[in-house]
């Protein structure tokens, strides 16, 4: 959204799980014997929440349709599954 002309909107999606696992495993590294596996079970957790730029992007759209209750052909504003 910033440097861009004002009729070229660009939306951007920030995710910091790196630096959330980065931060778990630095924990898990120094931590003592009794607290390691609650940081394992953390560190799993937080790489199975992870989530890609589709995903993030799918669920923010849906969010906003949500919010100002558009029930309308939702399955055209999406681009085409690849077929496989």
């Amino acid at each position: 959204m910033w440097g861009t002309p004002k009729n070229q909107t660009r939306l951007r999606f920030v995710q910091d799980s790196d630096e959330v696992l980065a931060a778990l495993g630095r924990a898990l590294a120094d931590a003592p014997e009794d607290e390691r596996p609650g940081l394992q079970r953390a560190l799993a957790v937080a790489r199975a929440a992870r989530l890609d730029e589709d995903t993030l992007r799918t669920r923010w759209l849906d969010g906003r349709l949500a919010s100002v209750a558009f029930t309308e052909a939702v399955a055209l504003l999406r681009p085409p599954k690849p077929r496989t």
